[in-house]
C-alpha cells in the first residue's frame, strides 16, 4: 500500500445557516450542503487498525459544523475556510476538495425537474 490514492470522504453534511451576500439570506438562512474529500496515506491505518493512525472523521465533521456557523458572503469563501481549518488541524492529509451547495438560490428561471434549485462552489485545497 502506497497511499497515493487514499482519501477519506464525508459526503451529504447538510447545515442551516446564514451565508449568502442578500441581507434576506443572512436574516432568514437556507439549507447547504458541504462534502468534503481528504487525500492521505492511510496505509498504516490499514494495517494497524488503530484510529491515532488515520483521521477521525467525528472530528472533520466537528471542523465543517464550526465554520458553517460562521456567516459568510460568499460560498468561496465558507468552503475555503473549511479547507484551510482542515488542514490546520490535521497536517497529515496531503490535500482536500471542499464542495459548498446552497439549497434554493435566490435567482431567477427554472429549478431543476425534482423542484429545487441549488448551486455549488468546490474550493481544492
Amino acid at each position: 500500500m502506497n497511499g497515493i490514492d487514499d482519501r477519506i470522504t464525508l459526503t451529504g453534511m447538510r447545515f442551516f445557516a446564514f451565508h449568502g451576500c442578500l441581507e434576506m439570506e443572512r436574516q432568514h438562512g437556507n439549507d447547504f450542503q458541504v462534502d468534503l474529500e481528504c487525500n492521505l496515506d492511510l496505509g498504516k491505518a490499514a494495517e494497524s487498525d488503530v484510529l491515532e493512525d488515520s483521521v477521525d472523521y467525528s472530528e472533520l465533521y466537528r471542523i465543517v459544523a464550526e465554520e458553517m456557523r460562521t456567516p459568510s458572503n460568499l460560498l468561496e469563501h465558507v468552503a475555503g475556510r473549511i479547507g484551510t481549518a482542515v488542514r490546520e488541524r490535521f497536517p497529515q492529509i496531503h490535500s482536500c476538495s471542499v464542495t459548498v451547495t446552497k439549497f434554493n438560490p435566490p435567482y431567477d428561471g427554472k429549478y431543476e425537474p425534482r423542484g429545487q434549485g441549488y448551486v455549488s462552489v468546490t474550493i481544492n485545497c
